[in-house]
């Protein structure tokens, strides 16, 4: 494979590919066998400025205005600049998201960030991964928590870390929940009426039976139910 780079300003890069001997063996890609086919890549901005470069920059040099010109080569760097600021934020969000996962991970737990990653980290870490759950389904409970009140995972930690989540799941199902399910009794149990209150779903009536339903079972069964409240709220609220 042969890389080739474009002497104009602002290039994209362009790939010349063909297919292996190995592969070419075979009947299916036999044909393929002498063809060498070009991939682009380029950014958005990349393909923003392609746009531009083929209206203005593609006509004779001597019919474009100098000022035009200047300023258009001045756009190029600047999308440039652009370009690299955002893969910059990128990588940074990449480190910082690794970082909380590996924090998480070994129980730091102080000022780490709750992030749908980190939260998946620290609940492999004291429920046991599950594979079931999604993406989309931490990324649900991150803003449940932060509603709750919680800035970061010591807090949460400081709420539920003299429960029992297996415990706990048996005294309401006969069979093991999900591990965002028994995160959630971790929580209702540390956080006990507070929970109710700062749900997101706390006018809703049938979440509040449910949860009132809950916190009757484990008081039976002889739970302590610890009413703890996050820093960032206060019995006021």
């Amino acid at each position: 494979m042969q890389i080739i780079r474009r002497s104009k300003p602002y290039a994209s890069i362009h790939y010349l590919i063909r297919l292996t001997d190995d592969r070419t063996k075979l009947l299916e890609y036999k044909r393929f066998k002498n063809l060498i086919a070009e991939i682009q890549v380029r950014t958005i901005l990349q393909h923003a400025w392609a746009e531009i470069e083929h209206d203005i920059q593609y006509k004779s040099i001597d019919t474009i205005p100098v000022e035009i010109h200047r300023r258009f080569m001045s756009l190029a760097g600047m999308l440039e600049i652009a370009d690299r600021e955002f893969q910059a934020i990128q990588d940074e969000d990449i480190n910082l998201r690794k970082n909380a996962r590996l924090s998480v991970s070994k129980g730091r737990f102080e000022d780490v960030e709750l992030t749908p990653d980190a939260l998946k980290a620290f609940l492999d870490r004291k429920l046991g991964s599950d594979g079931r759950m999604s993406d989309f389904s931490y990324e649900f409970q991150t803003r449940i928590l932060k509603k709750l009140g919680f800035s970061n995972f010591k807090e949460i930690n400081e709420c539920i870390k003299d429960l029992n989540a297996d415990k706990l799941n048996k005294i309401l199902w006969p069979s093991k929940q999900g591990q965002l399910s028994r995160f959630e009794y971790l929580l209702l149990t540390g956080m006990g009426k507070y929970y109710v209150k700062y749900h997101p779903w706390s006018k809703e009536k049938w979440h509040i039976n449910m949860c009132k339903r809950d916190l009757e079972k484990f008081i039976k069964a002889g739970i302590k139910i610890n009413n703890y409240l996050p820093p960032s709220k206060t019995k006021s609220d």
